[in-house]
């Protein structure tokens, strides 16, 4: 059988899988089993970062792998230390980190912080509550799936943990605040939920009131986090100081990494928490040299330089193309366009694959872009000629 077969008898169907099998990439660039080339504007859903095949990613792996590949966390782990550094220090925060695998992953244990700093000192709950907006991703764990705004994603099922309050938007969260309200758990751009940038001004004057008030301030910085905005997380962006920070995706390259960052250094004890497999010697490797990359290519000019080419390529072809597409969203590397239409999105991601361009799909009819960071100029061309071709074709 081949592996389209195998994938059929053996895999549960969770996705709708494109008739594509890659077998090799290089930086922005894949190659099927046929031998065709594609412009990767995707990065395996905003994952690897430093993009396909990285030298020095691979090397730091290959070698780590013949050394250890995993341990455990009842032992001191050097690389997981100096991938903690690593983030810390290049976020300009005063936190500690945990790790885990993905992004969920993260999001629970943010969660769980939230849920203990809402106990009093004798364990007893006082304040539990935790309010995310509509249109939000929080993961597909039973706990995450309910922290996520989409309605339509609950279904099946139930029950639920209790706690999630859903506002419309940053200005009705102030609303839903009451005696029981720990947390407020939000993405500064909304992946899943149509590339949705919330508004800066009021992300600080919601992060001012929640200080006030003693809530935590959670930002899940999964698609966001690691360069993808153009600087190391959007909360540096939107000059914000978060009490939890969840990152996953990008900060492994490929790797399954997930961390949960937070300012409440002392908020576990041992037995709180924890994970077999986060933070081993081979995810944290990655970790430490995906940082170390993008830290370098940021210093250079070159990522800033790259961010500013995409956009203008992006901006030209919304120019371009506005019976097609009706806004153009996002910031950075992490972009989209609203289309018209439902059958024109599809349209777009259907005939830009066969063209040799991949994209993604967003809610809210958005065609989304997370291309690698560290995409070149003349794949960035060629990705925008072939999407000129194609939506010029219907």
């Amino acid at each position: 059988m081949d592996t389209k077969e195998l994938d059929q008898k053996y895999i549960l169907n969770t996705y709708a899988r494109a008739d594509v099998e890659f077998v090799r990439g290089e930086n922005a660039t894949l190659y099927d089993k046929n031998g065709k080339k594609y412009i990767d504007l995707t990065s395996g859903i905003g994952v690897v970062s430093v993009g396909h095949s990285n030298k020095r990613l691979s090397d730091a792996l290959c070698k780590q792998a013949k050394d250890i590949l995993h341990i455990s966390n009842l032992y001191y782990i050097t690389p997981q230390a100096q991938a903690a550094k690593a983030v810390v220090e290049t976020s300009g925060y005063d936190m500690k980190c945990f790790f885990a695998n993905s992004g969920a992953e993260a999001n629970e244990g943010a969660i769980k912080i939230a849920r203990k700093y809402g106990t009093d000192k004798d364990g007893n709950i006082k304040r539990y509550k935790i309010i995310t907006l509509d249109h939000s991703f929080h993961g597909r764990t039973i706990t995450t799936v309910k922290a996520t705004g989409q309605v339509d994603m609950h279904n099946y099922f139930g029950p639920f943990p209790d706690g999630f309050v859903y506002a419309k938007d940053l200005d009705h969260i102030k609303n839903l605040v009451d005696d029981h309200t720990v947390a407020v758990m939000i993405e500064l751009v909304q992946g899943e939920g149509g590339v949705e940038p919330l508004d800066r001004q009021k992300v600080k004057e919601l992060e001012r009131f929640l200080k006030e008030k003693d809530i935590l301030l959670i930002v899940d910085e999964v698609q966001t986090g690691v360069y993808r905005t153009g600087e190391f997380l959007a909360s540096n962006l939107y000059e914000i100081e978060p009490d939890i920070i969840t990152l996953a995706k990008g900060v492994g390259g490929g790797v399954p990494v997930g961390i949960v960052m937070t300012r409440l250094k002392e908020i576990f004890s041992p037995g709180d928490h924890g994970s077999t497999f986060g933070g081993n010697y081979l995810s944290s490797t990655a970790v430490v040299e995906v940082v170390d990359i993008l830290n370098d290519y940021k210093k250079s000019g070159k990522l800033d330089e790259i961010k500013e080419y995409f956009n203008e390529k992006l901006e030209d072809f919304f120019s371009n193309n506005q019976d097609k597409f009706i806004k153009k969203v996002g910031i950075g590397f992490m972009a989209g366009l609203r289309c018209k239409d439902g059958d024109t999105l599809t349209n777009v991601i259907n005939k830009a694959r066969e063209n040799g361009v991949m994209v993604l799909k967003a809610g809210r009819n958005t065609l989304r872009f997370l291309p690698p960071l560290t995409i070149t100029k003349k794949e960035i061309d060629e990705a925008f000629d072939s999407l000129s071709n194609t939506v010029g074709s219907f």
